[in-house]
């Protein structure tokens, strides 16, 4: 099996799975109890704690453990407006968040708030006049992700970033996809707030965490013991933070190795799909994007019956956002970037790991030319469509 689907989950890393499993048994303990197994698992949380923040260049203070990319979003953006609510109602975000962003803003719209959902260009990034544009002197958030969950592009986050400081705007970033891959760096990057999720980077499902930069305030969502001092109440979860934290720790020491493989791996991919199969295209910008992500259209097919042959080929790939997977409209981040339906229909995402080989990519290649080319000849899409549309 080829499994290219890194940007909808990651396996465990061995390593990863090794640091957790004496925090299931022998050292199980709640960290919030004062005897030596309660010190014990707070002693690993801290630790966890350390390692992340070395990764994106916070302090530990400032790193927060949440279940994941989704809770971290909500507390930001919730939280925010929450805190915020008597200074203004208006928040600025992109048209292509993740689902975790875009339904928790709809939320907002619904009790009272207003959001401007920021249009991108056709290669999927954010121009930085178009935020300064938004502005208004009701604004009390920006968020824009880091690094796009389908296409992959890699937004402004520094400019933006300096834009809001300016303005005196938090300004939260979706790092779910690019924490890991690429160099995270929250002071160089100017947010207040930013989101980890564990599962994205060799970690387990079920943890993530959010930073939230000292002196920024925002409300909590849950309230309970003072775990998390209070921003995240609840009985701390010790194997999966050490998990996470582990995974940061390996994705740290080896991230220039690892961008650097991984990458060569992207453009051979791109180079053998562009170059052996007519009307096929790269979604998103030709440079900036993540190390590890093509996606590509194909005039005259349908994503998912591509998907699903690829899948009886031995190869995992998805046609966009795995937690949008089972909407039938099409992408909107595909739509955002101005494709027709029928092309959003018909795009493929992959995504791709450190155990990717190049013998996958030759393959994967290779399986998606035979594939492509025998649902054109079963489509009316593509009998009808001209040579050169």
């Amino acid at each position: 099996m080829s499994y290219m689907d890194h940007s909808a989950t990651s396996p465990v890393n061995p390593e990863v799975l090794e640091a957790m499993l004496p925090y299931f048994t022998e050292s199980f303990g709640n960290a919030s109890t004062l005897y030596a197994l309660g010190r014990e698992a707070r002693t690993a949380m801290e630790n966890g704690r350390k390692q992340v923040a070395s990764l994106i260049g916070a302090k530990p203070e400032e790193v927060y453990f949440t279940s994941g990319g989704t809770e971290s979003d909500n507390i930001a953006i919730k939280g925010t407006a929450s805190k915020l609510k008597n200074k203004g109602n208006h928040i600025i975000t992109s048209g292509i968040e993740h689902p975790a962003v875009e339904e928790t803003c709809k939320y907002l719209e619904k009790n009272g708030y207003q959001v401007t959902y920021l249009p991108v260009g056709e290669e999927g990034i954010v121009k930085v006049s178009d935020v300064e544009a938004a502005i208004t002197p009701e604004t009390i958030l920006i968020t824009v992700m880091h690094a796009n969950n389908e296409i992959g592009t890699i937004q402004p986050i520094k400019e933006i970033g300096a834009l809001a400081r300016e303005k005196g705007i938090y300004f939260h970033t979706d790092a779910v996809q690019s924490v890991g891959k690429i160099p995270v760096n929250v002071g160089d990057m100017n947010v207040d707030m930013l989101s980890i999720s564990a599962h994205k980077l060799y970690g387990p499902k079920g943890i993530g965490a959010l930073y939230i930069r000292k002196g920024v305030r925002i409300d909590p969502l849950l309230h309970g013991g003072g775990h998390e001092r209070g921003m995240r109440p609840g009985t701390e979860n010790i194997p999966g933070i050490v998990g996470l934290g582990k995974a940061c720790q390996i994705a740290e020491d080896n991230l220039e190795k690892n961008m650097e493989y991984v990458s060569s791996l992207r453009d051979r991919l791109i180079q053998g799909v562009l170059g052996n199969i007519e009307q096929s295209y790269l979604n998103g910008h030709p440079t900036k994007r993540l190390p590890n992500n093509a996606n590509f259209r194909f005039t005259g097919i349908e994503g998912e019956s591509l998907v699903l042959q690829l899948d009886a080929k031995g190869i995992n790939a998805s046609t966009g956002s795995a937690c949008s997977s089972k909407k039938l409209e099409p992408s909107h981040v595909l739509m955002a970037i101005g494709l027709k339906e029928v092309d959003a229909h018909g795009s493929l995402r992959i995504s791709l790991g450190t155990e990717n080989t190049p013998q996958d990519i030759d393959y994967t290649i290779d399986a998606i030319d035979e594939v492509v080319e025998r649902l054109r000849s079963m489509s009316p899409l593509w009998c009808a469509t001209p040579e050169d549309a």
